[in-house]
């Protein structure tokens, strides 16, 4: 297995910001930031206790990109600076506000804004915006949040934050809590815009499927009943509203417009875990396309002393018909799903049959884990290849709240895959505060 370097080749020197910053004048800046806020050290700490206090995460990154293509590699290395404030609670209230910054510091990658359409993707491009920014009611059995905020379900297969990428994935809008019961609990969203990991901004090379932004109005619903100790049932129905966006530069406007029903059974015996998951999904009003393609997940786990095995399938159906019409989750943080190195964000016409195993080990204080996956047409008999995925991750001793990461992904494509051979590296380091 080749490993790639961190780092761009000796020959290259990264340009200053477009504001005639250089990267180590950017870098002075966010660690003057991190000194500053260090200073409130009594407020973060209160926040801890539930009174509020500052918000400060830096998170660097060096990500490579190889691919089989006429593409020309990709090295990125970015900065996020995320700043922000949390109130106390006062009678159930408080707010939040929260500001990210997004830096490149070298590199040359197409970041999806910047031109350098002749490098392979790095989705991360520069710019500033408000990443959350809210106010919250938590009573016993109720809760709400209005305004700009993170929205996680379930395993964020079909809504997520997308925290993976330097620009993370929030929602305007509403959201509802309810908790009648222990074994019983409710959550409600109306989403009015939808601000994605392509912003803060659109720019001249945004399309159909970057753009920054997208306003709609979505549904959300999602029940979960306690069925017993050892199995959690979880019902929803996520109604996508979603005019401004397609499912590829080509498509039709409003094409992942959707209504998707499911339900998720989950839980443990012993050692074991288990999740079993089926969902169907049809077109929204708008949809030019008539949707009709299923879900479905299985998966098994077993815990040995504190290392985790797990193996299953996952499958996102396709349909017939022109165009791509297979099931899509525009919502959902799908670098967790179908390998790390990104292969199927769009799910391809004939849909993904997923097919993996793997483990999470505890290895010299931090955790290893290792994943393979073979990946097929759910709709006929192409093969799309395999790939295998490796990372390690732990805190930096003596120092609290540094933590540092190594990670690689290899896809190897096979001839009838809609993919390419593709081979990526990163390694970050965070600091949170």
């Amino acid at each position: 297995m080749r490993v790639i370097p961190p780092g761009p080749s000796g020959a290259y020197r990264p340009r200053n910001f477009k504001d005639g910053t250089t990267p180590m004048q950017a870098l002075r800046i966010h660690w003057l930031a991190l000194a500053l806020l260090a200073a409130s050290a009594p407020a973060a700490a209160g926040d801890a206790a539930g009174k509020g206090g500052a918000i400060l995460d830096l998170r660097y990154r060096f990500e490579h990109v190889t691919q089989d293509n006429a593409l020309d590699d990709a090295d990125a290395h970015t900065l996020r600076t995320r700043v922000g404030y949390r109130t106390g609670a006062w009678n159930g209230w408080s707010a939040l506000v929260e500001a990210d910054d997004v830096r490149r510091l070298g590199g040359r990658y197409n970041d999806t804004r910047n031109g350098r359409t002749g490098h392979s993707v790095v989705a991360d491009p520069e710019g500033t915006a408000i990443n959350q920014a809210l106010l919250h009611f938590g009573g016993e059995r109720v809760a709400a949040t209005v305004g700009r905020q993170r929205i996680n379900l379930d395993n964020q297969r079909f809504v997520g934050g997308v925290g993976w990428r330097q620009n993370e994935q929030t929602y305007d809008g509403v959201m509802l809590q309810l908790t009648p019961t222990k074994k019983l609990s409710a959550t409600y969203a109306w989403l009015g815009r939808v601000n994605t990991v392509f912003g803060p901004d659109d720019g001249p090379r945004a399309n159909a499927v970057n753009r920054a932004d997208s306003e709609g109005d979505s549904h959300l619903l999602n029940l979960r009943y306690a069925i017993s100790p050892r199995m959690v049932a979880t019902g929803y129905h996520y109604r996508l509203d979603l005019d401004d966006l397609a499912v590829t530069a080509g498509a039709p406007m409003d094409s992942l417009s959707s209504a998707t029903t499911g339900l998720r059974l989950a839980g443990t015996f012993e050692r074991l875990d288990y999740a079993a998951e089926f969902a169907r999904q049809d077109a929204l009003h708008g949809n030019p396309w008539d949707l009709d393609s299923h879900y479905h997940l299985v998966e098994l786990g077993i815990r040995l002393g504190k290392a985790r095995l797990a193996a299953g399938e996952e499958l996102l159906g396709g349909a017939g018909g022109p165009g791509n019409r297979a099931f899509q989750t525009p919502l959902g943080t799908r670098h967790k799903f179908q390998g790390w190195a990104d292969m199927f964000v769009t799910t391809p016409a004939d849909g993904v049959q997923d097919r993996y195993a793997g483990a999470v080990v505890p290895v010299a204080g931090g955790s290893l884990q290792a994943w393979y996956h073979d990946f097929s047409a759910e709709r006929g008999s192409a093969s799309y290849g395999t790939e295998l995925d490796v990372s390690y991750a732990r805190g930096i001793p003596g120092v609290p709240g540094l933590d540092a990461l190594l990670k690689y992904a290899r896809h190897d494509a096979d001839r009838t895959s809609p993919t390419v051979d593709t081979e990526k590296f990163w390694l970050q380091v965070q600091y949170t505060y």
